[in-house]
This record gives C-alpha cells, structure tokens and sequence, in this order.
C-alpha cells in the first residue's frame, strides 16, 4: 500500500462566532424563517467547537460578526486561500455580499493580498464564485460547476491564482456547496457524496481520490461530508452514520464529533464554519499563469483581475 501522507493545510482556521445568527430569508433548502433560532444555544455549539478544533490542535482566529450579516457564522465561503494570496468570493446572493467587503478587511489586516474574481464583461456582478465550492486535491484545484458558482469563472480563477482547475458539476440543490459532498481527509482519502454530482463531476473526483469514503444521500444529509481534517483528527457534526466513523477509525483517524445543530438551520455545518487560513496551492501551481484567449497579461495583486 502506497505511504499515504497527512493533509498539507488545515491547522490554522479563521472562524465568526454567532452573535448575530439567525435565519431572516431561505437561500438554501435548508433554511426555514418560521424556525426559530435558539441563540443561546447556536453560541454554546459553536463555542464548543472552537474549543473542539483548539484540543485537535488547531489554531484559531476570529471575525466579528456584522449585525446584518445573519449568515457569516459561514467562514468558509468569505475566499479561498493560497499563502499570502486571498481570492474572494463573490456571493450568488445579494444577502451575503456585504460578508465578502468584511473579510477583505479583515485579510488585508492580516497582511494578506486579496483579489475578487471578475469574468469579462460581467459589469453587473451576475457571475458567482464561493469558497465553499473549492478544494485543493492532489494535483488540482477541484471547483464546483453547480448552484453557487459558475464556470464562468474557472478560468479566472485559474489565471488569478496560477493553478491547474478541475470542474466538478455540483446538481443536487441541498448539496449546493462542494463542502457539503467532498472532505479531503488526506493525500489518497476523502469522504465523497456522489449524489450530489453529474458524470463528468463523478469522474472528476474519482480521479484525484483514489480512496474515497462513499456516502449515500441520506448520509449525506447528516453533514457528514462537512467536516474538518486537523492532522489525524476527524471533527464532524453528532449524528453522522456509525459506519462512517468506523471507517474513519480504521483508517488510523480519530474522530471527534459536536452538535451544532442550531447551526445546521442556516444549511451549513462544521467545515461551512471555518476556513482554513495555511492553504498552498503549490501541488495545483501551473509552470506560467494562462493568458486570455486574446493574449491579454494578468495582474495579481489585490486588484479585479480581468480579461485584457
């Protein structure tokens, strides 16, 4: 059996505690407005998760919640990460965008750069990117095709971060983000709901994990494929499948489980809430950075990066 290494990123992670959390509109199947929020419970879970992620080894830092930002309990989705490098994401929902200007700041204090990904002649902001629908694995940036990004913007993406981009045809509408059906667990390993896929989306992934962990729908529906991989250390939402956990643990992983299930209402889990802060594309990087089919040179530096 080959060496199967570690994760190479997912001990530091930027996180938002609740403190305004609640669900004033239906983005997902999952939200419902006439289910009322318990937010002294949603700040218990979430407190317990944090110290969950601290005790695995993890670090953490915090954002403050914005009061009219109910959904930015979400980390994972305010940009994707590469070294001192951020691509923003651009909310499908006019909802959540004033997340994506909070974050900014809040990277740009953290000394990184940010770029906010922009396809060609999309001056009315219609094309979507969100972090959530992208994960480093193996030798590709594997990013969804589905309900909150488009494809549009694959290739901007790919030439803003210089890296090689796999689409993945997400389908299924409570899946919606790629966190909710892929879980890189290590270098060979991830936990995978295929369901949530099209054909060229399964082929996709089956190429670039040789050894996934399955889910079937109803599994899926547990969160389970929104979970966090901290070194050895599986954190996952309470109630997933016994039969996963197992198979987890006979992988040599430890699994440590959290209810926040207040915070499931939202229509995220344990990976929605963090976003992981020590991703390096390198395994991803092209040899040069692709140029428009026009010819047109890139910058990318903390600037909309368009086609020339």
């Amino acid at each position: 059996m080959p060496e199967t290494r570690p994760l190479s990123w997912g001990r530091r992670y930027l996180m938002c505690r609740p403190e305004h959390f609640r669900v004033d509109y239906a983005i997902n199947p999952w939200m419902d407005v006439d289910s009322p929020v318990d937010p002294d419970r949603a700040l218990a879970q979430w407190d317990t998760l944090e110290q969950t992620l601290v005790a695995a080894g993890a670090e953490v830092e915090r954002i403050a919640q914005l009061p009219d930002a109910p959904d930015m309990v979400y980390a994972m989705n305010y940009g994707l990460v590469d070294g001192d490098h951020v691509a923003l994401t651009r909310f499908r929902h006019a909802e959540r965008a004033v997340e994506a200007d909070a974050a900014e700041w809040w990277f740009a204090e953290a000394g990184l750069r940010t770029s906010r990904i922009v396809t060609a002649g999309d001056d009315a902001g219609v094309s979507a990117f969100e972090a959530g629908d992208a994960f480093l694995v193996g030798g590709a940036l594997l990013v969804a095709d589905g309900p909150r990004t488009d494809r549009t913007t694959h290739d901007v993406l790919s030439r803003t971060l210089g890296v090689r981009v796999a689409p993945v045809g997400v389908v299924h509408p409570a899946l919606y983000h790629l966190d909710l059906s892929l879980c890189p667990l290590d270098e060979r390993r991830a936990i995978v709901a295929p369901d949530a896929w099209d054909a060229a989306g399964r082929a996709t992934v089956a190429a670039h994990v040789p050894e996934p962990l399955v889910l079937d729908l109803d599994e899926a529906f547990t969160f389970a494929a929104n979970s966090v991989v901290v070194g050895d250390v599986v954190v996952m939402p309470a109630g997933v499948p016994v039969r996963v956990t197992r198979q987890l643990e006979r992988w040599g992983f430890t699994v440590a489980t959290v209810d926040v299930s207040e915070l499931h209402k939202g229509g995220g889990s344990v990976r929605c809430m963090t976003l992981p802060l020590d991703t390096v594309l390198d395994s991803a990087r092209l040899a040069t950075v692709p140029q428009s089919e026009t010819g047109g040179r890139r910058s990318r530096d903390g600037e909309e990066l368009v086609p020339a």
